[in-house]
């Protein structure tokens, strides 16, 4: 584990032993947390008692460990911090319903895009995501949406920055297609990326563009109800 400045060391290790986990992992053995961590295993048994007793780690019957139920309610907590919750929902409730397709938010940490909120349609074809997911900025329409409307967007971006939608297909999915746009609030700062999803087969140029309008749409009613100027979803 690489060391970082300042900070304190055993807090680093902590967190680099709940980092360690993944979107696909149940449980981890002790000898694969210090493999994904570089910490010897002594050094993890004395930290892991901590976590465990703090609730965000909970060791199962055949010795392996899994995240506790302390992550879920930070987790909650990290969605509460967002003052959209109340707008965000209904809106995902109501894309999903109208456009037949995957619904979801999604917001920059760091060098990732993470699903803030998501809502599936009723139908039994579609793409999994769940919320918290972490995905690369670099692929999918949303991650285009979330790079375009930062601060400096590159040359590459510039189209989607003007048109303020971006389309992608089989980019970070090769069966999954996505159509995003941003949502804006106070100060022009960007909220985050509103997005549609779904198999590729059935995102042809016109359901691309029909759900292209209903995301602006949408992100206008978002952006006004938290605040920001929609003038330009409303024109586009």
């Amino acid at each position: 584990m690489p060391e970082g400045k300042g900070g304190v060391a055993a807090v680093d290790r902590a967190f680099a032993i709940l980092a360690a986990f993944g979107e696909q992992d149940r449980s981890l053995s002790l000898a694969e947390l210090a493999r994904r961590t570089g910490l010897y295993k002594s050094t993890i048994l004395r930290l892991i008692e901590s976590i465990e007793r703090a609730g965000y780690i909970r060791r199962l019957e055949d010795g392996t460990y899994a995240v506790g139920a302390g992550a879920l309610h930070l987790g909650r907590l990290y969605q509460l911090s967002f003052d959209l919750d109340r707008f965000l929902v209904p809106t995902l409730q109501e894309l999903a319903r109208s456009a037949g397709e995957t619904a979801s938010f999604f917001i920059r940490d760091r060098d990732r895009r993470v699903c803030l909120r998501r809502v599936e349609p009723d139908r039994a074809v579609r793409i999994v995501l769940h919320e918290g997911d972490r995905l690369p900025l670099e692929l999918g329409s949303a991650g285009k949406i979330i790079l375009a409307f930062g601060k400096a967007p590159s040359k590459a971006l510039a189209k989607v920055h003007a048109a303020l939608v971006a389309v992608t297909r089989g980019e970070r999915d090769p069966d999954a297609a996505s159509v995003s746009v941003p949502v804006f609030g106070n100060a022009g700062r960007l909220a985050g990326a509103l997005s549609l999803s779904g198999p590729i087969d059935r995102f042809d140029d016109a359901k691309a563009k029909q759900c292209a309008r209903l995301l602006l749409a949408a992100a206008a009613t978002l952006s006004e109800n938290l605040g920001g100027d929609a003038s330009a979803l409303r024109e586009a």
